[in-house]
């Protein structure tokens, strides 16, 4: 992990509660770390970057067991996925988010997406219906009891009163899910990618293996209550990776674990599993594949994937130990649990993706602190490849991966371990850049928000009416 060069200066802050401190900020390029682990909430960065604002949970997302999940963006509202249900901020002034309300809807993990005055949430854990009242099914009961898993439709027209319009339950449920316009004369038609997966050796109930494929939901627009699964494309027919036997830990191909799409480049990228995928989506209803990649030394679990802007790279992340380990230490090492970087490139008739490098936060982290590559999103800076990423407990990192070769950290941000004594699922989930600023969704602390003042960010651009869905990229290149 490059811990050769040492930490250099940095700014200390200590939260008190939900309240922090906060230092004033020039400038400058991140110090590298050394072995020195901040103090529990203790926050440490490099200069140019700070946080500005915190919103922590309420109700009944407060407890430890309720885990914050991902972000979406319309407009000035942010949606933040709970394992509980989902909050709505307004976050049009960043410095003071306010919250605007909070929907009771278990089902682990809501990850969260928007597409128009729709938006899906993801259920991945058996439920006893699909109304928000309902409780959780173990897997040992039997196949005979009543089980609900897989999609939830609200209509957010009105950002404050969400209503809930639809389920879909889809086979092995819905861990993450991927929304996908139509084109052309089906322009009113929008397509969910469904991601799921079985990571144990038998049958669940509502999750038969073998799991080779996708749950795909048509959804006509103005009638979102008619939405239902259109196709489950097989997308393994060979079975994806079998696994390694020596490593448990690198899991065989039984699905998707997420799918980020591109539609104005016809593309996507699947991380699934054991393997990494492109997919042609000109036709979004039938993906087709058209290459894999595998990486059996350093890669565990294939788990999300992000283009950049020219759909010219993409960016792979290994969630190595399933986001509940210390992965950020010398015992791990620099290339396990870390992004990998893959440039596109054409051969003969067909894409194909070549790895150029890994990356990884130089940081040495604690045994309870929960620390692997997680979700982030590109700045949109012209000309240049720059990306906020999530490390859970690891914290926030800012990197330039313009040359895919040689990745650059510029800023990075964290806390301190949740807990000194306990290994405790906490940390950012997601960090995402949204108008200007970085929010964070952070497992246990709530909603952050933070400011980079870099001259490497400083063209990034800006747009209030924007939409923003980590799992379906856009260009800001026509902005």
């Amino acid at each position: 992990m490059r811990h050769s060069a040492p930490r250099g200066r940095f700014k200390r802050l200590t939260c008190v509660g939900a309240a922090a401190v906060l230092l004033s900020f020039v400038a400058a390029a991140p110090a590298q770390a050394d072995a020195v682990i901040p103090g529990v909430d203790e926050i440490v960065s490099s200069p140019n970057i700070k946080l500005i604002a915190n919103k922590p949970k309420e109700g009944a997302f407060a407890p430890e067991t309720a885990l914050n999940s991902d972000l979406a963006f319309q407009g000035r509202y942010a949606y933040a996925g709970n394992y509980n249900g989902f909050t709505v901020y307004d976050v049009s002034n960043p410095r003071k988010p306010e919250q605007v309300t909070q929907m009771v809807c278990p089902g682990s993990q809501n990850d969260i997406s928007i597409q128009g005055n729709l938006l899906f949430t993801a259920t991945d854990s058996p439920r006893s219906d699909d109304s928000c009242k309902s409780v959780g099914v173990p897997n040992s009961e039997p196949e005979t009891v009543p089980r609900w898993e897989g999609v939830r439709i609200w209509d957010i027209s009105d950002p404050k009163n969400p209503v809930y319009v639809k389920s879909v339950h889809t086979t092995c449920g819905s861990h993450t899910l991927t929304p996908v316009p139509g084109k052309g004369k089906d322009r009113s038609s929008l397509y969910v990618y469904v991601s799921s997966y079985n990571t144990t050796v038998n049958n669940l109930p509502n999750c038969p293996l073998p799991h080779d494929k996708i749950s795909i939901i048509k959804v006509p627009v103005k009638n979102p209550a008619a939405a239902a699964v259109v196709s489950t494309p097989v997308l393994f027919p060979d079975g994806g990776f079998p696994g390694d036997p020596e490593d448990p830990r690198d899991y065989a191909t039984s699905g998707c674990h997420d799918i980020t799409a591109y539609p104005e480049k016809n593309l996507a990228a699947g991380a699934c599993m054991g393997d990494g995928v492109l997919f042609d989506i000109s036709n979004p209803a039938a993906p087709k594949v058209l290459t894999t990649v595998r990486d059996v030394e350093n890669f565990a679990f294939w788990h999300s994937a992000t283009f950049n802007n020219d759909a010219t790279k993409v960016v792979f992340t290994d969630e190595l130990g399933g986001g509940g380990g210390a992965e950020c230490t010398p015992a791990i090492g620099p290339n396990k649990g870390a992004d990998a970087i893959y440039d596109i490139v054409r051969k003969g008739k067909s894409l194909k993706l070549e790895f150029r490098s890994y990356f990884k936060i130089p940081r040495e982290n604690g045994p309870t602190e929960n620390c692997v590559a997680h979700n982030g999103s590109l700045i949109p800076v012209p000309g240049r490849d720059i990306m906020v990423q999530a490390w859970y407990q690891g914290g926030i990192s800012v990197w330039d991966f313009t040359n895919s070769r040689k990745p650059v950290e510029i800023a990075y941000w964290e806390r301190g371990p949740y807990n000194a004594d306990r290994l405790v699922t906490a940390g950012s989930w997601s960090a995402y850049w949204y108008n200007g600023f970085i929010f964070s969704n952070d497992i246990q602390k709530g909603l952050d928000v933070l400011q980079i003042k870099d001259r490497r960010i400083d063209r990034a651009k800006k747009n209030w009416t924007w939409q923003f869905n980590p799992q379906t990229q856009t260009s800001y290149s026509r902005w």
